[in-house]
C-alpha cells in the first residue's frame, strides 16, 4: 500500500518532528546544533516556511512552522535532513541513516493552539533533561521568546501579538506562561497528533483539513470501517 503523503497545507500551522534513527542521537553536542540552525535557516526563508517554535534535543527536532505554499514543507525538511545527515556523518566519522525514515507532521488550528503549541515545544528540553529551565535552553526558540536573545531564525505568527501590545509585553506574558505550563493532556494530545498525522483543533478546522486533503482525521475503530465514518475531532 502507498504511503499517505504529508500533511502539507499552505499558511496553516504545522507541528513537525524529526527523531534519530533507532532513536539514536542526532547532535553530539552544541557544535552540531549550531550547524543544524545554520542549514536550516537560508531554505527556509527561500522556500517561504515561517518557523514561529523549535526545539533541538539530544535525539529529536521539533519546529513549528507556517508554510506559504504545500510543498514548501517537504522541500525544507528534505533538505535540512540530507545535508544535515552528511555534514553529521561525515564530522563523527559514521556511515548510515541518522533519522528515522520520513519526518513526522501535524496540522493545528492556529487560532485555539498557536500558543499551546508553543510552550508544549519549548518546555520540551526542560522535562527531558538538558536545561534547568526552558528559558535557559539555548538551543529552543525559548530565549526568543522570553527576550533572552533575538533570533534571526523565528518569525512571529500574526496571532502571537495578540500576547501583548508591545514586545516587552509579549516578553513577559510568554516567560509568565512558560513557567507555569504544565506536563498534561496537552502534551499527550500533541504527542498523538504528529506521530498519527492528524489535524488538531476545533470541528469546523478539522472538517476543512480533510476537505482540503482528501482524507479523514482522527482514530478509527478496529476491524472493517463502517461507510461513512465520520471524522472525529481530539477534544481541547
Amino acid at each position: 500500500m502507498a504511503r499517505q503523503p504529508r500533511l502539507a497545507v499552505a499558511g496553516e500551522l504545522h507541528h513537525v518532528l524529526l527523531r534519530g534513527h533507532n532513536g539514536q542521537a542526532v547532535f553530539a553536542d552544541d557544535a552540531d546544533r549550531a550547524s543544524f540552525l545554520d542549514l536550516l535557516r537560508e531554505p527556509a526563508a527561500r522556500l517561504g516556511v515561517a518557523i514561529h517554535a523549535y526545539a533541538l534535543l539530544d535525539a529529536e527536532v521539533h519546529l513549528l512552522v507556517t508554510p506559504a505554499e504545500a510543498e514548501s514543507l517537504g522541500r525544507l525538511m528534505q533538505s535540512i535532513g540530507r545535508r544535515y545527515g552528511l555534514r553529521f556523518n561525515r564530522r563523527h566519522g559514521r556511515h548510515g541513516a541518522l533519522w528515522d525514515g520520513r519526518f513526522r507532521t501535524s496540522l493545528l488550528d492556529a487560532r485555539t493552539l498557536l500558543l499551546p503549541a508553543m510552550l508544549h515545544i519549548e518546555s520540551l528540553a526542560f522535562r527531558v533533561g538538558p536545561a534547568g529551565s526552558a528559558p535557559d535552553w539555548m538551543w529552543s526558540s525559548a530565549t526568543h521568546h522570553t527576550g533572552r536573545r533575538r533570533d534571526p531564525l523565528v518569525t512571529d505568527h500574526a496571532l502571537y501579538w495578540r500576547l501583548g501590545n508591545t514586545p516587552f509585553d509579549r516578553e513577559q506574558a510568554h516567560t509568565l506562561a512558560l513557567a507555569e505550563y504544565q506536563q498534561g493532556q496537552e502534551d499527550a494530545r500533541f504527542g498523538l497528533a504528529v506521530a498519527q498525522a492528524h489535524a488538531l483543533g476545533s470541528a469546523s478546522f478539522v472538517a476543512r483539513m480533510s476537505e482540503t486533503l482528501g482524507r479523514s482525521f482522527g482514530p478509527r475503530p478496529r476491524g472493517r470501517p463502517a461507510h461513512g465514518h465520520p471524522i472525529k475531532t481530539v477534544p481541547k
